[in-house]
């Protein structure tokens, strides 16, 4: 991967999802794209380990409800944390962590701008950070009793608007974004970032230009190589598991259920990255987000396999504080990443159910 090291967050990609099928009801998925719940999906341990996680997470929240450990305030992982908490069905009004969600949301909200920008005031590559930010206001929105109405989400919802409206209008003739919130540039990881948040708030009730779907989609089918991964950019490069997975994961968000740059991303997937049988790829935990998802998304036989090695492999790996590690964007990226993985089984998020 040839992102700059020293950008905010360069080494991580959002889920793409969508096409046309963002301005419709999408097509219902066969019986190979179906995903219920395996035997033993849930285990003790499982358990066990996520809540010791998600206490870990709380204890690591700043007293203004950023997270960001060595990145100091970080919208990205701020959202990534607040995900983490909303996957084990906590919002700002409920659940054990509800005080942990809503100093998130009121961290993320201030980080708002009149442009719609959701972004640090120190941070270098925004994208990144917005992209994420839009897919946790979406999953507020979304998940919120009432919808819009409610007022728990009602300043989400305005912010919502605003940053689909940047989104939007800042995609660059190729179809994709980039670091900035400018229409000049794209690579695969920040429009696949950019893409999941505008699924997110589709979901959740906002109206999105299906024409600019369409141009992510495409930008992204043309990035992919023949071995059947993902590149970076349209330029000639090699693949990586992690935005391979995430361009499979846009099939399936795209209501597209049957297709061969599905069947060989999967194959890329499982062949340069299956946990147990692998060496371990560059960008773990990224690469483990994005992975569940699509084989969770594939279901059937890819879940199945896929499943049991991911879960066996994050739990081992978890700190004895409750923790994970990562050396270089720190452990609150790394435990969050890891929560959301880990707690996939539960199917709370909007974004992630089928």
């Amino acid at each position: 991967m040839t992102e700059r090291v020293g950008a905010i967050f360069s080494i991580i990609v959002c889920t793409l999802g969508a096409s046309s099928a963002f301005a419709q009801v999408a097509p219902q998925p066969s019986a190979s794209a179906q995903n219920t719940p395996t035997q033993d999906e849930f285990t003790e341990a499982l358990q066990m380990s996520t809540e010791r996680g998600l206490e870990a997470l709380a204890a690591m929240q700043a007293s203004d409800g950023s997270f960001g450990g060595r990145f100091g305030r970080n919208v990205a992982i701020t959202s990534l944390a607040a995900i983490a908490f909303m996957a084990d069905g906590n919002l700002p009004d409920r659940g054990k962590y509800a005080e942990q969600v809503q100093k998130a949301l009121d961290y993320v909200l201030s980080c708002s701008s009149e442009s719609g920008l959701i972004a640090d005031e120190a941070v270098t590559s925004p994208m990144y950070g917005h992209g994420f930010a839009t897919l946790f206001l979406g999953e507020i929105v979304g998940m919120s009793a009432g919808g819009v109405e409610s007022p728990e989400s009602q300043r989400a919802h305005e912010a919502l608007v605003k940053a689909v409206r940047l989104i939007e209008r800042t995609q660059n003739q190729q179809g994709g974004w980039r670091y900035n919130p400018v229409p000049f540039d794209a690579d695969v990881s920040v429009t696949i970032c950019q893409v999941m948040g505008l699924r997110s708030a589709r979901n959740a009730g906002l109206e999105v230009s299906s024409e600019v779907i369409d141009k992510a989609v495409k930008y992204v089918r043309d990035c992919q190589n023949p071995d059947g991964g993902f590149r970076y950019q349209l330029d000639p490069g090699t693949s990586g598991w992690a935005r391979s997975a995430a361009g499979v994961a846009t099939m399936y968000y795209a209501g597209i259920y049957e297709d061969k740059a599905i069947d060989e991303g999967l194959d890329y997937i499982k062949t340069v990255g299956m946990p147990g049988l692998t060496d371990e790829q560059p960008h773990r935990w990224y690469g483990h987000y994005y992975a569940v998802q699509a084989m969770y998304l594939a279901g059937g036989d890819h879940w199945a396999q896929w499943w049991p090695a991911a879960r066996e492999e994050l739990v081992s790996s978890q700190l004895r504080n409750g923790t994970w590690s990562d050396n270089s964007f720190g452990d609150d990226y790394a435990t969050a990443m890891a929560l959301i993985v880990l707690q996939m089984p539960k199917r709370y998020l909007p974004i992630f159910q089928k």
